[in-house]
């Protein structure tokens, strides 16, 4: 086994790196804000126009859907170096491999390449206030009526909703049934006469959490559904599979640059910081304390299997084979090493790092603090981590469900 890239992908990965210093600024996030329409702005417009010119969007999607049909790994080498830099160009976002997975031909031809391109982009309709991370208890209902469905019901945390073009909803079309069973998924447009988004703001709201903060996002939002009537064309594959489909497009959507990145950054921040001569006043004693290195060097090393449990699920898929509890696992393992790592890093900084944006003296504008604040929330996101412990137990070890 290789662990290593190619002599090819290294040198993507320099083509990308060159291209990243020469077009992109360290404030081009900023164009992306989270109030607004969602469109971007002509700076950040034609960086991605490049991008896509370069072939780097989409890279291992079919060429039939706007993708280069390419190798999932070049993907991955794309994705971390533009996720760096606050840039998505995975090529379609969540639902998008779920679609593509598990839609009908029409709505392969309809969505993906549009998803490709940019023009489309997906909020996640999945958790409700009375349910919370147990998902196979969603009330949100969608009656059939002629052709059409009438869905009535409400969502909690989409985080995007307020600036995506369409919803990934799952809603219960058997009233009759129960749990996982009954239940479908509906791809709707936001515009769709009867739904509203209303802002949730987000403990990184005030004061905001600096650029480069893992969960620093400031709003999520609750959507509700008031007889929002959708063809029955809507529902994503079958109807009442949303289950499988979704177990199986959340498990692709856990693997990827972006998510590696969020678990591991805070490695590499703590890392570059000790290592400024800039901080030499406040990081001497670091350097000087054993103790302290060989926490620094245990977290790193625990930033390294996040990656290499990150390659293992892109090799699994490149090569055809069955992901099955994968997903599940890195969504165990990464998250928590995310948390505690950030605690380390406050621990280990001291006071002056648990100081928020705004404040005197606050380090490096507040950023390990406001990690702390969002560093929680990844042990939820995508399926909170003791429901992946189960479904590692009883998908990939076999062990029977706790009745």
């Amino acid at each position: 086994m290789e662990f290593a890239y190619t002599p090819t992908q290294k040198a993507l990965q320099k083509q990308v790196q060159d291209f990243i210093a020469r077009e992109v600024t360290t404030d081009v996030a900023e164009d992306d804000p989270e109030e607004g329409d969602g469109r971007r702005s002509p700076r950040l417009a034609a960086i991605y126009e490049k991008i896509k010119e370069n072939g780097w969007r989409a890279i291992s999607w079919p060429k039939e859907y706007g993708g280069q049909g390419g190798n999932r790994l070049d993907q991955y080498i794309v994705e971390e170096e533009f996720a760096r830099v606050g840039l998505s160009v995975g090529g379609g976002g969540s639902g998008a491999p779920t679609i593509l997975a598990g839609g009908t031909q029409e709505q392969k031809d309809y969505y993906v390449r549009k998803l490709v391109d940019g023009e489309y982009s997906f909020a996640l309709g999945f958790t409700e206030p009375s349910g919370g991370a147990d998902l196979a208890g969603l009330q949100c209902r969608a009656v059939k009526d002629g052709d059409d469905y009438v869905i009535n019901g409400q969502k909690m945390y989409t985080s995007s909703a307020h600036r995506s073009t369409h919803l990934y909803l799952m809603a219960r079309t058997d009233p009759d049934s129960k749990r996982n069973a009954g239940i479908s998924i509906f791809l709707i447009p936001m515009d769709t006469p009867g739904i509203t988004v209303r802002p949730l703001w987000t403990i990184q709201n005030d004061p905001k959490a600096p650029p480069g903060t893992t969960y620093g996002t400031v709003r999520t939002n609750e959507t509700f559904f008031e007889d929002v009537r959708v063809p029955a064309t809507s529902i994503l594959g079958e109807v009442d599979n949303g289950w499988n489909l979704s177990a199986m497009g959340l498990n692709l959507d856990r693997v990827g640059a972006g998510r590696y990145l969020r678990s591991v950054e805070r490695d590499e921040d703590i890392v570059n910081y000790i290592k400024d001569p800039a901080n030499e006043e406040i990081t001497a004693n670091i350097k000087n304390n054993p103790s302290m290195r060989d926490r620094i060097a245990e977290q790193w090393v625990e930033g390294q299997v996040c990656r290499l449990m990150t390659l293992r699920s892109m090799s699994i898929v490149e090569h055809n084979g069955k992901f099955t509890y994968e997903g599940s696992a890195e969504k165990v393992w990464s998250p928590e090493h995310g948390v505690k790592t950030t605690e380390t890093i406050a621990q280990i900084l001291g006071p002056y790092a648990q100081l928020l944006n705004g404040a005197e003296d606050a380090v490096e504008s507040g950023l390990y603090a406001h990690n702390v604040l969002g560093a929680f929330q990844s042990g939820i996101n995508h399926g909170s981590t003791q429901i992946m412990r189960d479904q590692v137990a009883q998908r990939g070890l076999g062990l029977p469900r706790n009745r």
